[in-house]
């Protein structure tokens, strides 16, 4: 056997089709995208848009309510967890965040829940306490004290999702 009419058993990926290489290439000129309209322009998507129909999206109801502005979300510890700290000591978010018990605290703070058993006397300031550990971290003869959270997202006076300021008319 020679080298030369060695053959590969395997094809390998298709050549790219290369367009807008001049009229010669098959695909020059309008590079296979027609004439004119917005499917031959640059930055055209097809997301959104369902031909002559209205889109679904417009076609929908709008209707009803979302708590998702308003909703508080808590970076939750739980009262077995605070057994890390030496009795008597004071346990703040900031104190939670160094010992690794609680990440970048989201808008809401932090929560505390009453999962697992306390064996010492803590004051404990959070954002928001469950009643169960609430009442775990007073039977140990510790303290509970509620710190406020960052203000609630203010609604817009002028209506639903306008941001436009308002000139007054002189």
């Amino acid at each position: 056997m020679d080298i030369s009419r060695a053959k590969s058993s395997v094809s390998g990926k298709p050549d790219r089709k290369r367009v807008g290489r001049g009229t010669g290439s098959g695909q020059g000129k309008t590079a296979g995208r027609g004439h004119k309209g917005a499917r031959s322009r640059s930055g055209w998507s097809s997301r959104g848009r369902t031909g002559g129909n209205m889109p679904l999206w417009r076609r929908l109801p709008k209707r009803g309510f979302s708590n998702e502005p308003f909703k508080a979300d808590y970076s939750v510890v739980n009262v077995g967890e605070l057994n890390r700290f030496p009795a008597g000591s004071v346990v703040t978010p900031e104190a939670l965040r160094e010992e690794g018990l609680v990440k970048q605290a989201p808008p809401g703070g932090v929560k505390v829940l009453g999962r697992g058993g306390l064996d010492r006397a803590l004051t404990v300031r959070a954002n928001a306490f469950s009643e169960t550990a609430a009442e775990k971290i007073k039977s140990a003869g510790g303290s509970v004290e509620i710190i406020p959270g960052p203000r609630p997202p203010e609604r817009h006076k002028m209506g639903s999702g306008s941001r436009r300021s308002v000139r007054k008319v002189l």
